[in-house]
């Protein structure tokens, strides 16, 4: 906190020297400055109803300027091992559920294969049912309420747990809190279910956010992040960011819908984000922007990814063919708005100059140029909704496989654990001892379902360190892959 001091004193003063300047030099050419300076030299009374004028201004300024914030800790779920939901478990419950038909389980099979996911993600608690346990009434391990809440509650809990336990932060001073679970809406809430479990405040601000799909984690940090700049109080929000993908398994035979049984797998993460300068030297990164766009205008951005019934009433979640070109057509309009936020002046420049060209000589070979994210960012959590989602954000922004290794590994470990991703490829990135250092920047970016995209750009406020809960701990040596 005393270096901000140090430069908004060192800014002040020059910011009056410069002025003074400013005032000398004109004193002679202007009259209105030589009647100013007459009547500050001259009448004590207006002389000090400037100055109170000054101080007023300066101090509104100060106290109604935005609070900065950041994050001071966060934690990814990891499951116990016997969750483990490797490809020989994930056929052994296909093959032994009623509902499937041959055809479908050959399809789900060779998506399997292709999708990138690794033996190591972790499935949801239904699949791992015993059929011969007497006291289980779940026949052929079907996904039931019960199934759900457990899902969610184990990935809920256990996050926060870690998170309060590392950050040393009491519930008890928790202002905000901010539950994003896109496919599961239980009635109390989720939010409800946090205040109740950790028994917070009764004025605590509780949002309880669904059916925004893979982009939910990072708009919700987003909304935290616009509600703690907005006050002027001193504030702490607890983000849970999760999925329960339990009730949105599918065992029809549209093929749309049999994707989401491949590739989603179970995760959940959570954070406490804060506007309280006296943790700022905690924290980990400090948010500097954001920006969410919504393209759901556009009927086939908004049919991408559907839930839905298929023609036999079954409901599902439908990933159409259509959605890995909604999602590069959707990023080239994003990028469009953030580029001039971030980027480089020399950067912003070539793309300038390439559009106006490419307009004025339309049968050229010139063609608008794609701007080099990397020169604004050193490191990137890209969206791993799946292999082709991260090859396609890779063509439209012509990223490298060293930019794109903490999402092909994220994906491979983890599979698609929707909401909260980004995070754990963040984790990813500090696993890596010595890969973050103190002012890097961080840009993370996720698709979701409406359609829409969101982005963070985070500075790191320290060099990262590699926590204890970490859930590449156990496994990073052997990470990255040599063939994905």
């Amino acid at each position: 906190m005393v270096l901000p001091i140090i430069h908004t004193v060192q800014i002040s003063f020059l910011s009056l020297l410069f002025f003074t300047f400013l005032l000398h030099t004109t004193i002679s050419y202007t009259p209105l400055t030589k009647l100013l300076y007459f009547l500050l030299t001259t009448h004590l009374h207006f002389f000090l109803l400037f100055s109170l004028c000054t101080l007023i201004s300066i101090y509104y300024n100060y106290h109604t300027r935005p609070h900065r914030v950041f994050l001071l800790n966060y934690t990814c779920y990891k499951p116990p091992l016997h969750r483990k939901c490797s490809y020989k478990i994930s056929e052994s419950y296909v093959l032994r559920n009623v509902h499937l038909v041959e055809k479908s389980i050959d399809f789900m099979r060779n998506i399997y294969l292709k999708s990138g996911l690794g033996d190591e993600t972790y499935g949801p608690p239904f699949i791992f049912e015993d059929d011969d346990d007497n006291n289980n009434n779940n026949t052929n391990n079907v996904p039931t309420l019960k199934s759900a809440n457990q899902e969610a509650r184990e990935g809920v809990f256990s996050s926060i747990d870690a998170l309060l336990g590392k950050t040393l932060i009491d519930p008890r001073s928790i202002d905000l809190v901010i539950v994003t679970c896109g496919g599961f809406s239980p009635s109390p809430s989720l939010s409800s279910l946090v205040v109740n479990r950790y028994n917070l405040r009764s004025d605590v601000k509780t949002y309880n956010l669904s059916g925004m799909g893979c982009s939910s984690g990072v708009l919700s940090i987003d909304f935290a992040a616009r509600v703690l700049r907005g006050s002027r109080k001193v504030q702490n929000a607890l983000v849970v960011i999760t999925e329960s993908i339990t009730l949105n398994w599918y065992h029809g035979e549209n093929r749309s819908m049999l994707v989401t049984n491949c590739i989603f797998r179970v995760g959940c993460a959570a954070a406490i984000i804060s506007n309280n300068p006296k943790l700022f030297k905690r924290a980990k990164m400090e948010l500097i922007h954001s920006l969410r766009t919504h393209h759901g205008a556009d009927d086939s951005s908004y049919r991408a990814a559907i839930q839905e019934e298929d023609e036999k009433g079954i409901t599902g979640i439908s990933l159409t063919k259509d959605l890995v070109r909604v999602a590069g057509v959707n990023l080239h309009q994003h990028i469009k708005i953030l580029a001039p936020r971030v980027l480089p002046l020399t950067q912003i420049t070539n793309y300038i100059y390439s559009i106006i060209m490419s307009t004025i000589l339309p049968q050229s070979k010139f063609k608008p140029v794609v701007p080099d994210f990397t020169t604004a960012f050193q490191h990137m959590c890209i969206h791993t909704g799946g292999k082709a989602v991260i090859e396609q954000v890779s063509r439209v922004l012509k990223l490298s496989d060293e930019v794109t290794e903490a999402a092909k590994m994220t994906l491979n470990r983890f599979g698609n654990t929707s909401s909260s991703l980004v995070f754990y490829e963040l984790a990813y990135f500090e696993a890596q001892k010595g890969k973050v250092k103190k002012g890097d920047k961080m840009w993370m970016i996720a698709f979701g379902t409406g359609f829409k995209v969101g982005s963070l750009v985070w500075k790191w406020i320290q060099d990262s360190t590699q926590d204890y809960d970490n859930p590449w701990t156990d496994c990073i040596h052997n990470y990255p892959l040599k063939v994905w």
